[in-house]
């Protein structure tokens, strides 16, 4: 039996080994003569990307606070963000990116770290 699946699993490759397989252009786009069907040379295929955003969060109760700015023209991209770190410092990162220069980010921090006093966990450590 085994034998039988092998022989026609090999028959089938065999004979569909010449044939070209019909791709979704050529059954679904192309009518009789190779012709386009409809109207595909209005469709926009490529829009040239350009965009600009931002957004900020600002949240007393949690004490997330951050904000990022971004803009595109073609394949240059420039932004920052910046964020409230817990030890109450700022960091802000602005970044470029490129296709000479790739992507290259600056990091600058503000304010001195501040870090809460510890606080007794009620345990001795004399014995």
């Amino acid at each position: 039996m085994l034998l039988r699946v092998v022989f026609i699993s090999v028959f089938v490759v065999i004979t569909n080994a010449g044939r070209r397989a019909e791709s979704y252009v050529d059954s679904h786009l192309y009518a009789y003569g190779g012709k386009p069907v409809g109207n595909h040379k209005d469709q926009d295929y490529y829009a040239y990307p350009k965009y600009q955003f931002e957004y900020g969060v600002r949240d007393p109760h949690t004490g997330d606070h951050k904000m990022q700015y971004e803009e595109r023209d073609g394949d240059v991209v420039r932004g920052y963000y910046t964020l409230h770190e817990p030890d109450g410092t700022i960091r802000t990162v602005h970044y470029t990116a490129d296709k000479k220069n790739g992507f290259n980010a600056r990091v600058v921090r503000e304010g001195h770290a501040q870090h809460p006093a510890q606080q007794e966990s009620g345990h001795s450590s004399k014995d």
